[in-house]
């Protein structure tokens, strides 16, 4: 019996841990998937075959991997970004010894039977964030799609956490922390308090959260049951938790997906403190941390002051319906609105 191409995953990730980007994972996959619809584009070499297979045999190595998430909207089919999740695209399996000149040429050649894997889906709309290892959107330029160039901040040495303290901007970053080093302690939340405190931090700001509170469980849970998450938070005196921030990580990289603040009396800079304490709790399990950046100028400050190093990646983007082009054109009209 042939395996489906989902188990065959799950033992690729299983088998390559994190040199396999976090958020491609099949573990991740299933927690921020559930109850919709995923599925992983494949691509095998074969020691009796020249050129690369998009069908499984014994003996098969998959040299090529794009996990996607994928819905169906007026009957149109599209591929889309699972939530809280920052990368996704594709995953290469590169062979040894190769120059810049092979590495490319297996690159165009992983990408096209990916691509062709995903073509026969007929989605009208594909959207799609690379991770920054990806430095090469050619193969999908040359297939129709579109790129944007996207920027997050990333402290790439946690080892020295003295020196990673040093970076900070001192009027910005450090004051802040040292006023109220002593003001809050650090502990863990479980998944339902966070969950909680999460929901209930928009409807205090009078908006509904956009994260449920069973996906936010859910994925918080997957992530702690696998020592590779935490809800860090910090308390008053007081005993009011002042603000809380999920963080999962593997051995290359921590990401900061989520934070909020809690009922506790506001207080400038605490968080820029709750930054610090999580940073100081994801450095002895990975080697750096990546604030998932944003193109909002002021964010985009916050997290630079931190002396993290700006880093791109790609959007990739491709629609080919008409109609589908006319909904996205609807919805960011209305999101305009909103502000």
């Amino acid at each position: 019996m042939q395996p489906g191409f989902k188990d065959l995953y799950k033992e690729l990730c299983e088998a390559e841990g994190s040199d396999i980007p976090l958020f491609l994972h099949y573990w991740w996959m299933e927690a921020v998937c559930k109850g919709k619809q995923w599925d992983v584009a494949l691509v095998f070499s074969h020691p009796q075959s020249k050129s690369l297979q998009t069908e499984w045999r014994e003996g098969s190595t998959i040299v090529g991997a794009m996990p996607y998430l994928f819905g169906k909207r007026c009957g149109m089919r599209y591929i889309l970004q699972p939530q809280l999740t920052q990368y996704s695209g594709p995953w290469y399996r590169y062979p040894e010894g190769q120059d810049n000149i092979t590495k490319l040429d297996f690159e165009k050649n992983v990408s096209d039977k990916l691509l062709e894997q995903i073509h026969r889906l007929k989605p009208a709309y594909i959207y799609q964030h690379f991770s920054p290892q990806v430095t090469n959107w050619l193969p999908f330029h040359w297939q129709g799609f579109s790129q944007s160039t996207r920027y997050t901040y990333i402290i790439e040495d946690l080892s020295d956490l003295d020196k990673v303290y040093s970076s900070f901007d001192n009027q910005e970053k450090r004051k802040k922390i040292e006023r109220l080093e002593n003001a809050f302690t650090t502990e863990l939340l479980s998944p339902e308090s966070f969950a909680d405190m999460h929901v209930a931090y928009w409807k205090s700001k009078g908006k509904e959260d956009e994260l449920s509170r069973d996906f936010i469980v859910n994925l918080c849970s997957a992530a702690i049951q696998r020592g590779q998450g935490a809800i860090v938070a910090l308390r008053d005196d007081g005993g009011a938790v002042a603000a809380a921030r999920f963080v999962v990580w593997d051995e290359r990289c921590a990401h900061s997906l989520l934070s909020c603040r809690g009922n506790a009396k506001s207080v400038n800079g605490t968080t820029e403190l709750l930054v610090w304490r999580a940073i100081q709790h994801v450095a002895p399990y990975t080697r750096s941390y990546d604030f998932e950046g944003s193109m909002d100028m002021g964010i985009e400050r916050f997290y630079r002051y931190f002396g993290a190093k700006q880093v791109p990646y790609f959007q990739i983007t491709k629609c080919s319906n008409p109609l589908f082009r006319l909904l996205l054109w609807a919805k960011k009209c209305q999101q305009r609105r909103k502000f």
